[in-house]
């Protein structure tokens, strides 16, 4: 038979956390402390909200931009939180998740050959991503004595005749570290100096933690007219089944990813962009009860894993740890392997955010109760591996 794949495709591995957690599937009792899900429902005012949109007949597509209520109360969203101010009519696009935006925006700015510096570890989907685009990925690894922060320095040793872009998450998957002021501003400054894209993917913003305050990289001196910004609904809100996020960039750029958008998905759910209109305007008190409880459990996670031996960084943000298993003589396959056979507790191995062998990720975005029942298997696991 013909092989139609395209090479590009063949290039990119299945994703290593679906191929994990399908073995999970088949097994009984076992805590995940793997799917990047928030485990709460959503807030039940944005679910009456979309109800409500649905018996209102509301059933027919909107503008391929998205509603203009949710854009411009995504304008007044940014501009309260952020002190950063876009167009609704030309500056914001509507997406079906980040997922899309992150798509779109790279389909939209990068050419074959370009390279796109991507700080690893990361989520999953960014390097594939930039070569579903025709570019070309250059990782960057990060460092746990640096709180597995990018420095510019780092990024300017990188750079060359063909990088175009460079693609930050922060609060981050799966590190859980974030991006101080000083740091961005640094990585701002070297995007003007040599004319660099920066796609920021911000999805974890409201996540945050102790005394850190997110940094909006658009709103960073210089930084607005080369910045494409990519939030959502789906971590800061519970929503993720709901498949809603947006990008905010530049018009000439917000144009172009527009027009991919325009013959790719038409528009995002309906019923979806109601209920994130009532998620910014009534949601923040269920915001902050949620962030509230994800901190309680983050705690108890970096105390307990340090505990156990398993030297984990305090993250800020996001709800993810990922601490080293250097401890327990494994790589990052064989502990997560080994921990769900023995003692039925699921975490991701490190390699799937990239060159990560000596981490794996831990979600707490499950039950405290659960978290505590994790812990104590994991000491029995180190007890015989430790």
């Amino acid at each position: 038979m013909p092989d139609f794949v395209a090479d590009r495709v063949k290039k990119v591995p299945p994703s290593g956390i679906r191929r994990f957690f399908d073995i999970a599937a088949t097994m009984d009792d076992v805590i995940s402390l793997g799917i990047g899900e928030p485990d709460f429902t959503t807030p039940s005012p944005v679910i009456r909200a979309g109800i409500q949109s649905l018996e209102r007949g509301e059933t027919k597509y909107t503008s391929n931009s998205g509603m203009l209520e949710l854009r411009q109360a995504l304008t007044a969203h940014l501009k309260r939180l952020y002190d950063v101010e876009y167009d609704p009519e030309t500056e914001l696009l509507i997406t079906v998740g980040v997922s899309e935006a992150l798509y779109l925006a790279l389909t939209a700015t990068i050419d074959p050959g370009d390279e796109v510096i991507v700080p690893t570890p990361c989520f999953v989907s960014y390097q594939p991503e930039v070569m579903f685009a025709g570019g070309t990925p250059v990782p960057l690894p990060t460092r746990l004595e640096d709180a597995f922060q990018v420095t510019a320095e780092a990024v300017e040793a990188l750079i060359t005749p063909k990088t175009k872009a460079l693609l930050v998450g922060y609060p981050n998957n799966p590190t859980g570290a974030v991006l101080t002021r000083p740091k961005a501003q640094a990585l701002a400054d070297l995007a003007s100096k040599h004319d660099l894209l920066v796609i920021s993917d911000e999805i974890y913003d409201r996540l945050v933690y102790g005394d850190h305050a997110h940094v909006c990289f658009a709103s960073l001196d210089g930084a607005r007219q080369r910045t494409i910004t990519l939030g959502g609904f789906s971590k800061d809100y519970a929503m993720t089944g709901w498949r809603i996020g947006y990008a905010a960039a530049p018009p000439e750029i917000l144009a172009a990813m527009r027009k991919v958008h325009q013959y790719t998905i038409m528009s995002a759910p309906t019923m979806s962009q109601v209920a994130a209109i009532e998620a910014l305007t009534n949601g923040d008190e269920h915001v902050e009860k949620m962030r509230a409880e994800y901190d309680r459990r983050r705690r108890l996670m970096v105390g307990g894993l340090n505990d156990l031996g398993l030297t984990a960084f305090e993250p800020l943000g996001a709800f993810y740890v990922f601490p080293s298993i250097e401890a327990s003589g494994m790589d990052d396959e064989a502990f997560a392997n080994q921990l769900l056979e023995e003692e039925r507790v699921a975490v991701v191995p490190g390699n799937a955010f990239g060159d990560s062998r000596s981490f794996v990720r831990c979600s707490y975005a499950t039950s405290y109760e659960d978290l505590e029942k994790a812990l104590e298997r994991m000491r029995h696991f180190m007890q015989r591996h430790g």
